[in-house]
């Protein structure tokens, strides 16, 4: 499958996958402004202006904007990540035109009332009480923070109820003013359509979007912290994350990469599952994840489990990286995680929304988008040696952070680096 790009005179990109079997079609307006691009000031004001968004424009209320999607049968939201922002709709392929025509609506008209902007500082102040009773989620949280100390990539997308509390009309016009423009934005669409037509309607409804700010737009590079953290909280369990430096979006090993996740965590079938849980019945949750950015990534371990039982599920992980390091892997087992690897992979990509997804995103943070034949032949190309490379580099445990959140106190830490 190749997919068809066209960028307008204003320097916004218009990217297309089709897919004619099915009724309907995905589009997403992506953004180049995510928790990156902030500051301890106006830390997660990126999340704040994608709810503002839906409040109501100079056309249309709240309600308007809801109704009129769900009079289709369609899908309305977004979502706001580290270094993006995406406004997306999912819809039949003849309400094309009315999916550009809300989504640009949203984008230039919305109204930003200083009434609006008070109410939905105690919607986001109440989604942070929610996450912070979460200690699962909470602990991811300040693992970022502790592995990238100060780098506004380690800030949480939803921000402290501090900064939101701050938060001005005039700070949310600069930010939009700053980010929110043409050269900063793509507009992905998969589905059943006519690329003709969606560079028509971009150019009706997005054509006339100019600069605000000519400023270039400069990404501050981050630095990796590897200390070693204790949160006290009143909870069952003791939730911790061990982290160690990755890859980033761009490396030539970056599938190497990711093959190691699903050896360590990446499923059912893994090895911390296997072990940790089915042969020694120590958690009920561990599993390792990837996070990779523009410049840096970074390769995540999680386990919740009983206070008692820390050391012994801390030590029994270490003993698998060791193992790891020591031993390899064999053939047979590199074969199977590529395997995997291609499976999810076709499996995640079946729907619009997915496609859509992987389509804007690429565009946006790597300037090109890949065919799903690339993807799969780069999975093929994983070797034995790249893979045995990138083990010896990111398991380095001179380079290891730490966070423990939970009913423990910070004496935990030394029995931690005894193991």
């Amino acid at each position: 499958m190749h997919y068809k790009k066209e960028t307008l005179p204003n320097g916004l990109r218009v990217v297309f996958e089709e897919i004619p079997y099915v009724q309907s079609l995905s589009i997403g307006i992506w953004v180049g402004a995510g928790t990156r691009d902030e500051d301890r000031f106006n830390n997660g004001i990126s999340h704040f202006i994608e709810h503002m968004m839906f409040k109501g424009t100079e056309t249309r209320s709240a309600k308007d904007i809801a109704e009129q999607v769900d009079n289709i049968g369609g899908q309305l939201n977004a979502f706001t990540g580290k270094e993006c922002t995406c406004y997306y709709a999912k819809v039949l392929n003849s309400h094309l035109e009315l999916a550009f025509d809300i989504l640009s609506d949203m984008m230039f008209r919305s109204l930003f009332s200083e009434k609006d902007i008070e109410k939905e500082k105690n919607v986001v102040i109440e989604e942070i009480n929610m996450y912070e009773d979460n200690p699962e989620e909470l602990v991811h949280d300040l693992y970022a923070a502790n592995i990238l100390k100060g780098h506004s990539l380690g800030f949480p997308v939803l921000g402290t109820k501090k900064t939101v509390k701050a938060y001005k009309r005039e700070d949310i016009l600069s930010y939009l003013n700053r980010f929110y423009r043409p050269d900063n934005t793509v507009i992905s669409v998969a589905g059943n359509a006519d690329f003709e037509r969606i560079v028509e309607y971009a150019k009706v409804y997005f054509g006339e979007w100019g600069e605000r700010e000519k400023s270039p737009i400069v990404l501050n590079e981050p630095s990796l912290n590897f200390g070693h953290q204790v949160k006290k909280k009143d909870t069952e369990q003791v939730h911790f994350c061990l982290g160690f430096k990755g890859l980033d979006q761009r490396d030539k090993n970056l599938y190497s990469f990711l093959a190691l996740n699903n050896l360590l965590g990446g499923g059912m079938s893994s090895r911390l599952f296997q072990r940790i849980r089915e042969e020694l019945g120590l958690v009920y949750s561990v599993y390792s994840y990837p996070a990779t950015y523009s410049d840096i990534g970074l390769m995540t371990i999680y386990a919740g489990t009983n206070p008692a039982q820390l050391e012994k599920v801390f030590s029994y992980i270490i003993e698998e990286l060791i193992q790891l390091k020591e031993k390899g892997i064999s053939e047979v087992e590199l074969s199977r995680i590529k395997e995997q690897m291609k499976g999810n992979y076709i499996l995640s990509m079946e729907g619009t929304g997915s496609r859509m997804s992987a389509l804007g995103k690429s565009e946006l943070l790597l300037d090109r988008t890949f065919t799903q034949e690339e993807i799969l032949e780069k999975i093929d190309m994983i070797s034995m040696e790249s893979f045995i490379s990138i083990v010896d580099d990111v398991l380095n445990f001179e380079r290891m952070a730490v966070t423990v959140l939970g009913n423990v106190n910070k004496n935990v830490l030394k029995v931690l680096e005894s193991v």
